[in-house]
């Protein structure tokens, strides 16, 4: 009689729309580490991501009780390998998901904490770009910069698009809309910390910037938070370091609550960026353009690109009058970091789409918050 496999039974479930687990050694550690033989074979009765499981269901399905049912999932609810509302417990996708709640919970030892971030480190490097290269997941869509709209120059009238300022488009729209906010720290950035591969952006700590109810919340249950001023303070921070601000790729409320603040080396929608010219942003409906007269082509633009976008073009002619720096389109995300970087403002931001993002991005059932909430 073949034995059972409660490991392998969990990781068939961990799918959500284009997310999934995949079969490979490195998972099944992970998922062992996550949860104990007697977790798993209790897990292993849950319904798959999309579909909360009551307790009820538990009982009928394993024949313990509800208080036995309960005791059991004390400990990966405390960890945030599941989450739970009410009676009903839910599966999460391994990422965004599991990740994101179980390292900012870090309620595992420091021993565990840390044979987790290897093995996450291991897939952000090899399985994620994949992913995102097969099946162009779009997770995310740049915010932009605090002075982006100083930057802004009038669409040329070759152009089929409006002149129209979208407040979905601009980080200041969040900080003006709301009046609580919070900080947590990277997570992705955080796992390079405990595998020995630090960022060399930003340290974890100029992380992920929550606003609203969201944030309101928070504070509530103990969570520092921080008013406008501070807030500004703490975005340009992230901005003076070459941090894209990534929101939900949606024009839902959610896009305006939960902005990560990203790196190529280290997120998991940009890390796939420098070496496949593919990532998982929708492009912003701006592109910068270079001002050749004021440009100095310091070239700090073309290291702060997280994309990899910017090229020097060296010259040719003696008076080296054909020099210019330049943008190559089709792999800008248009997230408008090489223009708030740029110390001599020779870079601005200009018009070319007219996208709106009114659809609510969804993997399966839940929203991008609902997997980290």
């Amino acid at each position: 009689m073949t034995e059972v496999d409660n490991y392998e039974i969990i990781r068939q479930k961990l799918k959500l729309g284009p997310l999934f687990a995949p079969k490979h050694k490195k998972v099944e550690e992970l998922l062992r580490i996550f949860w104990s033989e007697e977790e798993a074979k209790l897990l292993s009765q849950f319904n798959s991501c999309d579909t909360p499981t009551t307790l009820r269901e538990l009982a009928e399905r394993t024949g313990l009780s509800k208080q036995e049912i309960k005791n059991i999932l004390k400990s990966p609810f405390r960890k945030k390998t599941i989450t739970k509302i009410g009676t009903k417990y839910t599966l999460l996708p391994l990422v965004p998901g599991i990740f994101e709640q179980y390292f900012i919970q870090r309620q595992d030892t420091e021993e565990n904490q840390k044979k987790v971030a290897e093995i996450y480190r291991y897939l952000f490097k090899n399985f994620i770009p994949s992913l995102i290269v097969e099946t162009d997941l779009k997770l995310f869509r740049p915010r932009l910069p605090l002075n982006a709209k100083e930057k802004l120059i009038e669409v040329d009238k070759s152009f089929d698009v409006q002149q129209k300022i979208l407040s979905c488009e601009f980080i200041e729209e969040i900080i003006n809309k709301y009046d609580h906010f919070v900080t947590v720290p990277c997570q992705c950035r955080l796992i390079g910390e405990y595998t020995g591969e630090p960022c060399k952006v930003a340290p974890p700590e100029l992380g992920c910037f929550i606003a609203g109810p969201i944030a309101e919340m928070a504070i509530r249950e103990g969570a520092p938070g921080m008013n406008k001023e501070e807030a500004i303070e703490f975005i340009k921070k992230t901005e003076k370091a070459g941090l894209v601000h990534n929101c939900v790729a949606d024009n839902s409320v959610d896009s305006s609550l939960f902005v990560c603040n990203c790196c190529n080396c280290h997120c998991g929608s940009l890390i796939s960026a420098k070496e496949h010219k593919k990532v998982g942003t929708v492009p912003s409906n701006y592109l910068p353009i270079f001002n050749i007269e004021d440009c100095t082509k310091c070239e700090l633009c073309l290291k702060k690109c997280p994309i990899g976008a910017i090229y020097h073009h060296w010259p040719n002619e003696q008076d080296k009058s054909d020099e210019y720096m330049y943008v190559k389109e089709e792999f800008c995300i248009g997230c408008g970091v090489c223009a708030s970087i740029c110390p001599n403002n020779a870079i601005q931001l200009k018009k070319v789409r007219d996208e709106e993002y009114k659809e609510r991005h969804k993997f399966g059932k839940k929203t991008f918050l609902e997997l980290l909430m």
